[in-house]
């Protein structure tokens, strides 16, 4: 999630287990401790620009490191509340803080490795947007509210009605995918994989790539009283050892190519408009385009050169005005067929 519903987190869980007196300073603790778990973006290498994306969200939002996360923020935290809380309370607050970094950043489509190092891979539950203003509002009114009345029952009920709106996000994921399989079995399609994520900042619009005989098909959904389905358009899955024109499987640009193939979960094709750039079809501007949110650069007359990693953000005022009448359903100007899902 953004770093204010990370750091609102942390000082909501930080509160619930705070004593009247020390709900102030629970929150503060919280709140720093919730933001540490994200310091691993801080990981940056301007030769290999691969290195940031790869260890972000990695083993500082791991379930092991969890105690360590909290010593580290406690021990930060450490010369500024000495005086006030003893370093006993002071972990605590630290740990409840950091504790659900890791977890909320996994409910998103992004995910993180949460079991690491048992399991080296990312967990991704695909129920809610990075940004998500109706989460992030449920938590900050009952942390605001517990620090002015030294109350943590304000904080409790915030913690409550944020989980029940993961919750509803879970159904309406389900409903999601439900749409898509059916709209694959019209077009006789067995899906081999097929993934629905949130759009930014709602549970309602939700965008859907599912493989199938080596192509992506990318559409969306809008779920409400009755699922509304925006057909989108398909592209071919780019395979390593068939489309990186002989390069040297040993060569630094083919590892990459690998570890930007891990990365996006194998969902990686082509650019349609740049030559020579591998995209992460699971992320657009548009919930039903085919245009990515970002890919690397591969430059094959230099093999022993990193690729680059590119981020394309064309929010065009169309595609800004088409995406809010679909999370309005209100009607969408569009050459793409629209079929109500009954």
């Amino acid at each position: 999630m953004d770093l204010i519903t990370q750091g609102f987190l942390g000082a909501a869980l930080a509160q619930s287990a705070a004593r009247p007196a020390e709900t102030r300073l629970a929150t503060g603790i919280g709140f720093a401790a919730g933001l540490l778990a994200d310091a691993d973006a801080l990981i940056y290498s301007s030769a290999d620009s691969l290195l940031t994306i790869e260890y972000h969200r990695h083993f500082t939002h791991s379930i092991v490191f969890i105690p360590f996360g909290a010593l580290i923020a406690a021990l930060l935290l450490w010369p500024f509340f000495r005086h006030r809380l003893g370093f006993k309370r002071l972990y605590v607050f630290s740990l409840l803080g950091y504790s659900l970094s890791g977890f909320i950043d996994a409910c998103t489509s992004y995910g993180t490795y949460l079991l690491w190092p048992l399991f080296d891979e990312r967990f991704a539950f695909h129920i809610i947007s990075i940004v998500d203003p109706i989460f992030t509002l449920a938590l900050i009114i009952g942390v605001v509210l517990a620090w002015r009345r030294r109350s943590r029952l304000p904080a409790r009920l915030g913690l409550v009605v944020a989980a029940r709106y993961l919750g509803v996000a879970v159904l309406q994921l389900q409903r999601a995918e439900s749409a898509i399989e059916s709209l694959a079995a019209t077009r006789g399609h067995v899906p081999a994989r097929l993934i629905a994520k949130p759009t930014f900042g709602n549970i309602l619009v939700w965008r859907s790539v599912y493989e199938h005989e080596g192509y992506f098909y990318i559409d969306a959904v809008r779920v409400g009283q009755q699922p509304r389905l925006f057909e989108g358009s398909m592209i071919k899955q780019y395979r390593p050892a068939r489309d990186s024109n002989g390069l040297a499987r040993d060569s630094v640009l083919y590892r990459d190519i690998m570890r930007f193939k891990k990365f996006s979960d194998n969902y990686i094709a082509l650019h349609p408009q740049y030559e020579n750039v591998l995209a992460d079809v699971r992320y657009s501007i548009e919930p039903d385009g085919v245009l990515p949110l970002w890919g690397i650069e591969m430059d094959f007359g230099q093999p022993q050169q990193h690729a680059r990693f590119r981020v394309y953000r064309n929010l065009t005022r169309q595609r800004r005005e088409r995406f809010l009448a679909m999370l309005m359903d209100a009607e969408v100007l569009s050459n793409k067929p629209v079929r109500m899902i009954e």
